[in-house]
């Protein structure tokens, strides 16, 4: 797949300007090598909207400050690339060296009023490395530092949040303190909880994907099971570290990028 951004913007602006009734839209089909293309519209011109849509352009995607219009121009397949597909999130699996899992009770939501103690949840931010992700939220809803371990396991899902597709990443972290500050606003009630009580729990035992992750951890706890630790790495693509999460079992002199 491959496609270019048009470098022609301004000219575009000025085109939709125009009093005209109808764009010369010949003029975009004349410019060569260009097959698709995008208009970056500032809020501040969300008025031109109607103007783009009905000279055949149609929203590709939406942030806070701008709108992302597209345009395919040849009688050819459209290569353009969708726009994001996936939301990340993140489930904490807390472990301290007496066997105790930190645990929550959510305020709001499905598990409201259930009495339901599950691990810390959140959503990775923009930009956000899942690792990182996971010390965040454990400190944000309980107030515990904690160090990232590995990623146990990860599951996929469709037609979740905003009819997108969810990826979920089961993540083991060390706790660095022990003291519980709960976050008031979302979390109804947090403690340190024997991981077979917690294992215990109906709605675990009732729940298929709980299930697994209940095994997973509980092997892993026994030294049955290893997961897939955090190595930096830096690509071709970009000088800022990255993460590759890999079995912590392999041995590789790999040095430099991958």
């Amino acid at each position: 797949m491959s496609f270019e951004k048009a470098d022609f913007i301004v000219t575009l602006i000025w085109i939709l300007l125009e009093k005209e009734n109808s764009c010369k839209f010949a003029r975009w089909t004349c410019l060569q090598g260009k097959r698709g293309v995008w208009i970056k519209l500032p809020i501040e011109l969300v008025t031109l909207v109607e103007h783009a849509v009905k000279e055949g352009f149609y929203y590709h995607h939406a942030e806070p400050k701008y709108l992302m219009l597209v345009n395919w121009l040849p009688g050819t397949a459209n290569t353009i690339p969708a726009n994001a597909t996936h939301r990340v999130g993140i489930g904490a699996f807390v472990i301290n060296e007496r066997n105790e899992v930190l645990v929550v009770q959510e305020k709001s939501g499905r598990f409201r009023g259930t009495g339901v103690w599950k691990f810390p949840t959140g959503v990775v931010d923009e930009g956000e490395d899942i690792c990182d992700a996971a010390v965040r939220e454990v400190k944000e809803e309980t107030g515990v530092n904690a160090k990232f371990v590995e990623i146990l396991a990860f599951r996929q899902s469709h037609k979740s949040f905003f009819d997108k597709s969810d990826l979920f990443f089961v993540c083991m972290l060390q706790p660095l303190s022990f003291d519980i500050q709960k976050q008031d606003a979302e979390i109804e009630a947090a403690q340190w909880m024997p991981f077979e009580q917690y294992a215990a729990q109906p709605f675990v035992h009732g729940h298929e994907l709980l299930r697994y992750i209940s095994d997973i951890c509980s092997a892993k706890l026994e030294g049955r099971y290893t997961g897939f630790s955090s190595v930096p790495t830096v690509t071709s693509f970009s000088e800022k570290n990255t993460y590759l999460y890999m079995n912590g079992n392999v041995r590789t002199n790999s040095r430099g990028n991958p």
